[in-house]
């Protein structure tokens, strides 16, 4: 087998062809409640950072996921008020079953609400909580890293991207749209798909003007295999602006999914005669110790906005 695939890299090579992977990042019509108000497969517990200064009772109630209404939007400094915080949310919508695309479909409805001055105004649709790359799929020990949120705003191995593809339903507003990823080493990078000045659904798209099909024309470097970790790319937020010449208030449109298509960044085809993470076990320690890091991150931002809400139940609760 590991032949087989020296050969087709020979062959691949010879020929300078390049078949770049195509991956979804995140499908909104997956982020469903389907376990107690929330969606199971991308549940954070932050309960395990609370301290001892809450119940039991409370520190079962510190959870969240990526389901859809989670989700906020927040704006540049200049833009944020309490009109425009009020007034912009973030809801599930199902297209109707005779849509000629998506029907039946659960896609991610934004609202937008934009101050009226007449300055640029920049909102970012973010998820509850910062993604994290390194989750594992479980709480045991010995589960695969990284691997809880792949299809739900994580890509891993991720090379050279190619394209990215966003399917949009507009509503013909001179609005621009964006793509903001995050990589690894938490660096962000924008990616502009365009204005959304038209009706119904269409595929928005990023192409890398620099990306190389013919790998004779590109620049080749070698790079230690072991112990670098494959690179990774998470979902940071969608990015929405309004120029300083349109209007203000609102602005509604739908999001249904983002694809990334890109170069795997390492074939691990190519070196099975020793299995080095078994030996050393260097990227599981440093994986480990980061997954802590985006855990502390999260939970942090989670408990804050949960004391936030236990001022505003007991603010209620003397009113009445």
């Amino acid at each position: 087998m590991r032949e087989f695939f020296i050969f087709l890299a020979v062959v691949l090579i010879a020929t300078g062809a390049v078949f770049a992977e195509e991956n979804v990042l995140i499908d909104f019509n997956d982020l469903v409640d389907d376990y107690q108000g929330q969606h199971q497969a991308t549940l954070l517990d932050y309960s395990s950072i609370a301290g001892t200064r809450f119940s039991e009772e409370q520190r079962a109630t510190m959870a969240t996921s990526l389901y859809v209404p989670n989700w906020d939007v927040n704006f540049s400094s200049s833009s944020s008020t309490v009109t425009t915080e009020r007034f912009s949310e973030v809801i599930p919508a199902t297209v109707g079953d005779n849509s000629q695309q998506f029907a039946g479909a659960q896609v991610m409805g934004v609202r937008v609400h934009y101050p009226m001055g007449t300055f640029n105004s920049y909102a970012w649709v973010k998820p509850p909580f910062e993604i994290p790359i390194y989750a594992t799929s479980d709480l045991t020990d010995d589960a695969p890293r990284g691997e809880k949120f792949v299809g739900f705003g994580v890509l891993h191995n991720v090379g050279v991207i190619k394209d990215i593809k966003v399917n949009v339903y507009g509503l013909n507003y001179p609005m621009g749209m964006a793509v903001v990823l995050r990589n690894e080493n938490r660096e962000t990078q924008n990616y502009s798909l365009g204005q959304l000045e038209f009706t119904g659904w269409r595929e928005l798209s990023w192409v890398n003007p620099n990306y190389v099909t013919d790998v004779r024309n590109r620049e080749v470097r070698k790079y230690p295999l072991y112990p670098r970790s494959a690179p990774s790319l998470a979902l940071d937020s969608i990015q929405f602006y309004r120029d300083a010449e349109q209007e203000g208030g609102d602005f509604l449109v739908y999001v249904k999914d983002i694809v990334v298509t890109y170069d795997q960044a390492v074939l691990e085809e190519f070196d099975t005669d020793l299995d080095h993470e078994g030996i050393w076990g260097i990227i599981e320690q440093r994986e480990g110790d980061r997954f802590k890091a985006e855990m502390l991150r999260a939970g942090d931002r989670q408990l804050l906005y949960y004391i936030e809400e236990q001022k505003q139940h007991k603010d209620a609760e003397e009113g009445l």
